[in-house]
């Protein structure tokens, strides 16, 4: 099976042209290109990819963030394709004390095009916490920050036209970008894509709804997305297939392609539609004061232990439970007991939304044989049991 990087090393050698377009495969590449770790060189105010390449070459493997990383930028700094396009106005402004982490860089495609990327979460504890503080507010930091980049993007090189993108929030950044800015700077929008990130309150929703700028927007998310199928989606959504299981689908580089394409599913896992269905209903069913004092209290924990990133609080995981037990033990009994009551509300509904399909099945299958009752002779209630079991075990 083929990834990005695979087809970096098929397609590099071609050049956009009006025969070889831009594709989605492309996209996903310069939505991926913002996660790169170019606080680790030094910037000039333009670069290309091929000079970013050159100063990011001797870079180990173990100083990029994700594995395939270091691949995409050897890659594609070697590929006719990407390599003389030229990058600039690269910013990361990440701020803990307003829980903002935000980022993003500008690729020009071409004299006529632009691509804005957003980046991702990163490995931060407030980079994540960020992302749940959309349960219960309509905007977040790197929302508004995103909005402000395009516009001065826009404003910047008047003359292009204009394609956005990022993968998980940044995905979700490029689709309030959109929504948001002057109607003037939509019009030169080509396309926004959102690869697995979350949606938008339906506040948001209903507020910025404008047809016309959804009809540019396509989200793709994996067979198990989970972080994608967050909160609302009015656009185009696209599943695509990947070769890992559950939240691991997040990883862009286990998405399938074939030569310049994505390799489609045709629907979402039963594990996806359960949590979103289960995501949906939670957010029905509390209100956002609850959702805030929850999420607050549970990231004050991780807070707790001064760790900046998940992965020192796993280092250090044998002094850092101490700490965040210590913190538990301070907070209020009614904050306590909104964090259990939230975490039985999630169990209960996901439990509940399970059961009502699997009766549901079962229900379809003793239908089927019932209906056939004329034609396979009097109704055999052994073998539909054999059915059921069979059935449950597939589950299982």
């Amino acid at each position: 099976m083929s990834n990005i990087n695979d087809y970096l090393l098929w397609r590099g050698d071609i050049p956009i042209t009006s025969k070889f377009k831009f594709n989605e495969i492309d996209s996903m590449i310069l939505a991926r290109f913002s996660y790169l770790v170019f606080e680790k060189i030094k910037m000039n105010e333009k670069e290309t990819i091929k000079s970013i390449y050159e100063k990011m070459k001797d870079i180990s493997n173990e100083d990029f963030r994700y594995n395939g990383d270091k691949e995409l930028i050897t890659y594609l700094g070697q590929s006719n394709r990407f390599k003389n396009m030229e990058i600039t106005d690269c910013v990361k402004t990440n701020k803990k004390e307003i829980e903002k982490q935000f980022g993003a860089v500008t690729i020009h495609i071409s004299d006529k095009e632009m691509y804005i990327s957003y980046i991702g979460t990163d490995n931060t504890i407030y980079g994540w916490k960020e992302d749940f503080n959309m349960s219960f507010m309509d905007n977040v930091p790197c929302q508004i920050e995103g909005k402000e980049y395009a516009e001065k993007i826009a404003k910047k090189y008047p003359n292009k036209n204009i394609r956005i993108g990022g993968h998980s929030k940044g995905g979700n950044v490029a689709i309030y970008s959109a929504i948001t800015i002057p109607t003037e700077i939509q019009n030169r929008i080509i396309k926004v894509y959102n690869y697995d990130g979350p949606g938008f309150s339906k506040n948001i929703i209903d507020k910025h709804r404008n047809d016309k700028i959804i009809d540019k927007i396509e989200t793709y998310i994996p067979q198990d997305s989970i972080i994608g199928r967050i909160l609302n989606h009015k656009e185009k959504i696209t599943i695509s297939l990947s070769n890992e299981k559950g939240i691991l689908q997040h990883d862009i580089y286990s998405w399938q392609v074939l030569k310049d394409d994505l390799i489609k599913s045709k629907q979402n896992t039963e594990v996806s539609e359960n949590i979103d269905k289960t995501l949906t209903d939670w957010l029905e069913t509390t209100k956002p004061e609850q959702r805030k004092i929850f999420i607050d209290t549970v990231f004050e924990l991780f807070y707790s232990t001064d760790a900046n990133t998940f992965g020192e609080i796993s280092k250090n995981f044998s002094t850092n439970i101490p700490k965040m037990l210590k913190k538990y033990e301070q907070i209020s009994k009614e904050d306590k007991k909104i964090i259990t009551n939230m975490i039985k509300i999630i169990f209960s509904l996901y439990i509940n939304i399970v059961k009502e399909k699997e009766l549901a099945k079962i229900n379809s299958i003793k239908e089927e044989y019932i209906n056939d009752k004329k034609n396979i002779g009097e109704f055999d209630k052994k073998y539909f049991n054999k059915r059921v079991d069979k059935h449950k075990k597939e589950v299982k």
